[in-house]
C-alpha cells in the first residue's frame, strides 16, 4: 500500500463535447477541481462512453484522444489530451474484477474533457473502465465495491456521466430546467446524501423521474460505480450543482468511507 492518502471516488457531469469551448459555471467547477482534489497517483476513469456488455479496462501505454461526436466546431478536433497510459493500474483493475483488458481503448470525451480541464498539464497515468448498459446499477455499485482499495493507493476514481441527461429535450443555451430535471436531481441528492445505496441501486423504481432524466442508463451508470468504491457505508459531499443546455444536469459528488471516518475518530 502506498503512503499516499485516500482518494474520494469523484462523480462529474461533463455536458456536451462543446462543454471545454464554452464559458458556463460547469466548466468553471471542472478547471477549479483538480487543485481542490490533489494530486493522485493514477486515474481510473469510468466513463459513460464506453459501454460493454462485460467489464473492460483499457491497457494503453499512450491511449489516443478518441472524438467520439459529429458535427462540433473544428477546434475540438484537434485537441489531444496526451496523458500517459497506466497499464499496471488496468492489470490490477482486471485481477481484482474480472475485467477484460483492452490494450487499444483510447480515452473518450467523456474522459479526456473533464481530465483536461482538471489536469491539465495531461502527466497522471490514466487507464479506463467502461460501463455495462444491460447491467443494473446495483451490479455496478458492486463493481465500485471491488475498487474500493485503489483509493488507499491514492487512485482517483473519476466516474463521468451526467446527473440528468435527455438529449431529445436538449435546448442550446438554455440553463434553466423542467420540473422533471430538478425533481430527479433532487432526488438524487437526498438520495445520495442519506446514503441509500439500495436507492441508488434501484432508481429507475425509485424515482418518478429517472427515464425522462435519463432516456438511456449509460449516463447514470458512473454514479453507482464511483458511490461503490466508497464502501459499504458511504459519505456524500456534493461538489457542484446546475443545469445546462435545460436538461444537461451537471451535479458533481465526491464519496468517502463513513466507516472509515467513524473507525478514524474512534482511534
Amino acid at each position: 500500500m502506498s503512503d499516499t492518502a485516500p482518494f474520494p471516488s469523484v462523480f462529474v457531469s461533463h455536458g456536451a463535447p462543446t462543454l471545454i469551448l464554452e464559458t458556463s459555471a460547469g466548466r468553471d467547477f471542472l478547471a477549479g477541481l483538480g487543485r481542490k482534489l490533489g494530486r493522485p497517483s493514477a486515474i481510473l476513469a469510468v466513463s459513460a462512453h464506453w459501454t460493454t456488455r462485460v467489464p473492460a479496462v483499457s491497457g494503453a501505454t499512450a491511449p489516443e484522444t478518441v472524438h467520439d461526436f459529429y458535427g462540433f466546431p473544428d477546434e475540438l478536433y484537434r485537441m489531444r489530451y496526451a496523458a500517459p497510459g497506466a497499464p499496471a493500474l488496468a492489470g490490477r483493475v482486471a485481477a481484482m474484477t474480472g475485467a477484460v483488458v483492452d490494450p487499444s481503448q483510447g480515452l473518450d470525451h467523456g474522459a479526456w474533457v473533464p481530465l483536461m480541464l482538471m489536469y491539465p498539464e495531461a502527466d497522471i497515468p490514466v487507464a479506463q473502465l467502461s460501463v455495462m448498459p444491460y447491467r443494473s446499477a446495483a451490479d455496478h455499485i458492486a463493481l465500485g465495491r471491488l475498487l474500493e482499495p485503489l483509493r488507499r493507493d491514492g487512485v482517483l476514481i473519476l466516474a463521468s456521466g451526467g446527473a440528468v441527461h435527455n438529449l431529445r429535450e436538449f435546448r442550446f443555451g438554455g440553463n434553466s430546467a423542467a420540473p422533471w430535471a430538478t425533481g430527479f436531481a433532487g432526488w438524487l441528492d437526498k438520495t445520495l446524501e442519506a446514503g441509500d445505496t439500495q436507492a441508488v441501486g434501484n432508481w429507475l423504481d425509485a424515482s418518478p423521474d429517472a427515464r425522462r432524466a435519463h432516456p438511456t442508463d449509460e449516463h447514470f451508470l458512473p454514479l453507482p460505480v464511483a458511490l461503490g468504491a466508497a464502501g459499504p457505508r458511504p459519505k456524500t459531499e456534493r461538489l457542484h450543482a446546475g443545469f445546462e443546455h435545460g436538461s444537461l444536469g451537471m451535479h458533481a459528488y465526491a464519496f468517502t468511507s463513513a466507516q472509515a471516518d467513524a473507525e478514524a475518530d474512534a482511534a
